[in-house]
C-alpha cells in the first residue's frame, strides 16, 4: 500500500526538520520526503494546514488485560490510542494475573498482534504478584519481550529488593519505571493534603509521601547505575529533586500527565470521582513547578497514565472510588492548548516529549520521520477547536474530568506501519 501525505508541516525533532513538504509511504516505511508528484496508484492524504509528526508514544498505559477486560482490553485500548494519535503504548503490569512472568508477556504480545491497532510493549512487574516480597524473573521477562520493569500502582517499599532489581535492570539495560509513594505517609488518603481537603473533610495525601520515595529511588539509581524513570510526577519537591539529580549526572528521567499540569485540587468537590487519581491533583504551586520543569527540560516525557474503570467503580463515593482517569484521547489536545498555544513549549519541544524522548527511554527505533524508518505517523490539525465528548471515546472507559471541555488541536490521521488506523473524517478505525 502506498500513501502520499501532501503539503503538511513536517516536524521531526530527531532530525531538526520543520518544513512544508510531502512524505511517500510504501510497504510500511517512509520511502521519500520532498516534493512528490501525485500518482493514481497512491492514496493521497491532503495535510495542508496540518502538522505531520512521528507517531506519539505513551510509556504509561493501563490496558487492563488480562483479568479486567470489562474496563478495557488490548483491542479497545489500542483503538483509543490511535484515536489519540498514539502509535505505540506500554502497558503496565497491574493486571490479573500480574504481568510477572514470561508466559504473560508472551500472551500480551500475541494478543496485540492479533487484536491490536497500535504497537503494544509490555512492562513486567518488579516483584511476583506486585507483593513487594520476591523478585520476579526479570531476565526471562526481558527475553520474552518486556521493555521495562515497574511496580506501578505502588512502590517497592523494601529498598533492598528494589536495589537488587535496579542492578538487574542496569545489567539488562532496561529502565525502571517508579511509582513514588510511601504508603504509611499516604495513609489511605484520597486527595491532596491541603486546605481543600480540610474544607471537604477528606483524608489527604501529603507531598512528602511522593518526595521521600523520589529521593530514595534517585539515590538507589545513583548507587546501581540503573536508568530510573519517575512516573506521573505531581509535586514541586519531586521536580526539584529530579533537577538536582540530573545536574549530578544521575540516570533519571521523568514524566508528567496532562491532568497534573491542567488541574489543581481546587477542582475536587468531594463528589465527582473523575477528579480522583493517584498521585492526586495538587496545588497551583505544584502545577507551576511542573510547567517550569517541562519548560527547562527537567521533565522529559508527557504520558497519560490511561486508567479506564467501569462506571460503578467511580460512582461508589469519592473516598472509596477507584483512582484514575482515561487519557489517551485527550492528552494531545490538552497538551497543545496548555503548553504550545500558551507559548510555553514550541511544537518541536512538545513532540519531543511525546514521541522522541519516550523512544529514547525505551531504546526503540521510533520517534523519527527519517527516510527508511517505520511509517508510524500522526497528522494533527493544531488550530482545530472541538469539545471533548466522552461518549465518542474508543476506550471502554468514560472516566474523564474533561467531558465538555473545549480544546484546540485535533488528531486527523494516525498511521501505524504505513496503514491508516485512524481517520477523523470517518471518525472510525479503518
Amino acid at each position: 500500500m502506498k500513501i502520499l501525505i501532501k503539503h503538511g508541516r513536517i516536524i521531526d525533532p530527531s532530525s531538526g526538520r520543520d518544513e512544508i513538504s510531502d512524505i511517500l509511504v510504501e510497504r510500511g516505511k517512509i520511502k521519500k520526503i520532498g516534493h512528490i508528484p501525485d500518482n493514481k496508484d497512491v492514496t493521497i492524504i491532503d495535510a495542508k494546514g496540518c502538522w505531520v509528526i512521528p507517531g506519539l508514544i505513551d510509556v504509561h498505559v493501563h490496558l487492563r488485560e488480562p483479568g479486567y477486560e470489562y474496563k478495557e482490553d488490548i483491542e479497545s485500548g489500542t483503538l483509543s490510542a490511535v484515536a489519540g494519535g498514539f502509535t505505540t503504548v506500554c502497558c503496565m503490569p497491574n493486571t490479573k494475573p500480574v504481568i510477572d512472568s514470561p508466559k504473560i508477556i508472551k500472551h500480551i504480545i500475541k494478543k496485540a498482534k492479533e487484536k491490536g491497532h497500535a504497537h503494544v510493549l509490555p512492562i513486567g512487574a518488579i516483584t511476583l504478584g506486585q507483593k513487594g516480597e520476591v523478585l520476579a524473573s526479570i531476565d526471562m521477562m526481558v527475553d520474552s519481550g518486556a521493555i521495562a520493569i515497574s511496580e506501578d500502582g505502588r512502590s517497592v517499599l523494601n529498598a533492598k529488593i528494589l536495589k537488587t532489581a535496579m542492578f538487574e535492570a542496569a545489567r539488562l539495560n532496561i529502565p525502571v519505571l517508579s511509582h513514588c509513594e510511601d504508603d504509611d505517609l499516604a495513609n489511605g488518603g484520597c486527595m491532596n493534603d491541603g486546605q481543600r481537603s480540610k474544607e471537604l473533610g477528606l483524608p489527604g495525601i501529603p507531598n512528602d509521601a511522593e518526595d521521600i520515595i523520589t529521593a530514595r529511588d534517585i539515590l538507589l539509581a545513583k548507587s546501581t547505575g540503573a536508568r530510573l524513570h519517575l512516573c506521573h510526577v505531581s509535586t514541586a519537591g519531586s521536580v526539584d529533586l529530579i533537577r538536582e539529580a540530573k545536574s549530578k549526572g544521575i540516570h533519571v528521567t521523568a514524566e508528567v500527565c496532562p491532568h497534573h499540569f491542567t488541574l489543581t485540587d481546587e477542582a475536587v468537590d468531594g463528589q465527582d470521582a473523575n477528579m480522583k487519581m493517584n498521585p492526586p491533583l495538587r496545588t497551583q504551586a505544584d502545577v507551576n513547578a511542573i510547567l517550569e520543569g517541562l519548560k527547562d527540560g527537567t521533565i522529559d516525557i508527557i504520558a497519560t497514565d490511561h486508567a479506564p474503570h467501569a462506571p460503578s467503580e467511580k460512582d461508589s463515593g469519592f473516598d472509596s472510588a477507584a483512582n484514575g482517569i482515561v487519557g489517551l484521547e485527550t492528552a494531545l489536545g490538552l497538551s497543545l492548548q496548555t503548553l504550545v498555544h500558551s507559548g510555553l513549549l514550541t511544537p518541536s519541544q512538545l513532540i519531543e516529549k511525546m514521541s522522541l524522548n519516550p523512544a529514547k527511554l525505551l531504546g526503540i527505533d521510533k520517534g523519527s520521520l527519517e527516510v527508511g524508518k517505520m511509517a508510524d505517523i500522526t497528522i494533527i490539525q493544531p488550530e482545530e477547536d472541538y469539545v471533548i465528548d466522552k461518549n465518542t471515546f474508543k476506550s471502554k472507559g468514560r472516566n474523564t474530568p474533561y467531558d465538555g471541555v473545549k480544546v484546540t488541536g485535533k488528531v486527523k490521521y494516525t498511521l501505524v506501519k504505513g496503514v491508516i488506523k485512524y481517520d477523523d473524517n470517518e471518525n472510525q478505525e479503518v
